[in-house]
């Protein structure tokens, strides 16, 4: 008899012309010690799947049961830890972990409920932690707190929903070890709702794909031995056949973007292209060496003598070229792109741009950060509007108005250019930084993990809307990353910088796959296995511990 079983079980919220269905006759069965992955878009009924096997939310239809019998209410043995940390913010990490062993263990004592929580935040190695408060902790201590408090209650089935998607990736990389470790010391039955195919891959025995109609698409086996090792899985031709059955089907059910294609641009002249005399004169430059990084140094003061970051960076970058720059943390892939931008000074060397000195800060060079630069207070239409207003002086008002209009169009927010940053979601307040950054008409466009913050599904569709309009401008554009299959589907190039500190370029990779290009011709390009087999393999031997994620 299986632990956990839906039969046929439907979910509605709504009546008559409002009625939503969230889950459509959806039959699971989950085994004793089985680690199940659930993957799908937003809104395709995962959290609710989620909600209904502990006991949150009761079927419109079917049945849920556990152990062949109902579910009717939460119960501590079967206990859920959220995407939010939920901790309670005046308890130490101690007091967190040991109200949740209280309320699973009445028959425990003091003393007894003490060290079986102790217990447990040594698991998650959280003992240097143990009395610290919540307002102290990172956001991935803040996890491992909740991880731990769960566990102490000794559940038989262990759900979790999207725990790791909001922390970074070095941190999720770091969890998700822990998860896997602790898991395999007692095989405790596991149901994953994540975001991040390869996550699936390194923990599940199984991943169910669920369709954005709420019904079941399949479930997918992942045949890989136990225990599982990160470069292994990286490195497994199984891997990477799944990876590429698993990201067909949820290309295949992403619907399609509208873009307006009868937009066009007016013909106005950017702050930067000014005056005519430079501009025309502008147009007889080679195209080569457009960015040069000449003997680059950034170097810290410190109380033990001064740190060198960066050293001796050098590098050529042609005008209209994506160039990729990868590394572990800490290597200096920001510095880089900092003194590049014009926002950290320059510590020995030069960075030239069209033949002139990048000295401080200039809206020829745009910068997209890892986390949405917006003005909360301000509509995602006035956000790109304020650069447009500074950036072209000499155009006339419905000229800047229809810049906006038009890079508005082609990220998509169109339909919500009225709506207040504060009220989108993540992935569209990235897509605001993005149109106000190409709107700009810079000549060299930054992005420093413009991603990293978001799911990898989210992920996916603004790289798509990063290619589709860069395909458009073909401005110069640098790319921090710490995602292996990002920076080959973006790049003309690959900079793989070496360990900091006194980091500088180890590698360079040439990718030739042909533009425009997409996820899925990406995947089974015969060229794609050994452009990450070369960035997996420079990982590696630049790094001495985990290995980060490609998803």
């Amino acid at each position: 008899m299986s632990i956990l079983e839906l039969e046929e079980v439907s979910v509605s919220f709504g009546i008559g012309s409002d009625r939503v269905d969230v889950l459509r006759d959806v039959s699971l069965q989950i085994e004793q010690g089985d680690f199940v992955a659930v993957l799908g878009f937003a809104g395709s009924g995962k959290t609710t799947l989620v909600n209904l096997l502990a006991g949150l939310e009761k079927p419109t239809k079917g049945h849920v049961l556990f152990h062949g019998k109902r579910i009717e209410s939460p119960g501590p043995e079967r206990s859920v830890v959220f995407q939010s940390y939920s901790l309670l913010p005046w308890l130490t990490v101690a007091g967190n972990v040991e109200l949740a062993v209280q309320a699973a263990h009445r028959e425990f004592s003091r003393t007894t409920r003490q060290e079986h929580a102790r217990r447990y935040i040594e698991l998650v190695g959280l003992t240097h932690a143990y009395d610290r408060k919540p307002a102290a902790l990172s956001g991935g201590m803040k996890q491992r707190v909740a991880l731990a408090r769960t566990l102490a209650m000794e559940p038989e089935v262990l759900l979790l929903d999207e725990p790791l998607s909001a922390l970074d990736a070095l941190t999720r990389t770091k969890l998700q070890d822990e998860l896997q470790e602790i898991w395999q010391s007692d095989r405790r039955t596991v149901l994953l709702v994540t975001n991040y195919v390869n996550e699936a891959l390194y923990l599940a025995d199984r991943v169910v794909l669920i369709n954005p109609d709420g019904t079941i698409s399949e479930q997918i086996a992942i045949p890989l031995p136990r225990p599982r090792i990160r470069s292994a899985v990286n490195h497994s031709t199984t891997a990477l056949k799944l990876k590429a059955q698993i990201t067909r089907y949820l290309s295949d059910q992403r619907e399609e973007r509208s873009i307006d294609e009868t937009r066009s641009l007016p013909d106005v002249t950017p702050l930067h292209a000014l005056p005519k005399a430079y501009r025309e004169a502008s147009r007889s430059l080679v195209t080569t060496r457009y960015l040069q990084f000449s003997q680059l140094y950034k170097t810290y003061p410190t109380s033990n003598g001064s740190l060198t970051v960066v050293e001796d960076f050098e590098l050529e970058i042609d005008k209209g070229e994506f160039i990729a720059l990868i590394g572990h943390s800490g290597c200096g892939k920001s510095t880089v792109l900092s003194m590049t931008a014009g926002l950290s000074d320059i510590s020995s060397g030069a960075i030239v741009l069209d033949a002139k000195h990048v000295v401080d800060a200039d809206p020829e060079r745009a910068v997209v950060f890892q986390s949405p630069s917006v003005f909360p207070w301000l509509t995602a239409r006035q956000n790109v509007a304020i650069g447009v207003n500074r950036v072209y002086p000499t155009a006339t008002r419905q000229e800047r108005e229809e810049v906006v209009d038009y890079y508005l169009a082609r990220v998509g927010l169109s339909e919500v250019e009225d709506l207040a940053a504060r009220e989108l979601s993540n992935g569209m307040r990235q897509l605001v930084g993005i149109a106000r950054a190409f709107a700009l008409s810079p000549k060299l466009l930054l992005l420093d993990e413009p991603f990293g913050m978001l799911d990898s599904l989210t992920r996916w569709e603004l790289q798509d809307v990063l290619m589709e309009v860069w395909s458009q401008a073909q401005v110069t554009a640098i790319c921090v990353t710490h995602d292996v299959d990002e920076a080959i589907l973006l790049a003309d190039r690959v900079v793989m910088m070496t360990n900091g500190p006194h980091a500088r370029v180890g590698h360079v990779m040439e990718v030739t796959l042909d533009r425009p290009r997409n996820r899925k011709a990406m995947l089974e390009h015969p060229s794609y296995v050994g452009y990450r087999e070369e960035l997996l393999c420079f990982l590696e031997e630049n790094e001495g511990g985990h290995l980060l994620k490609a998803s």
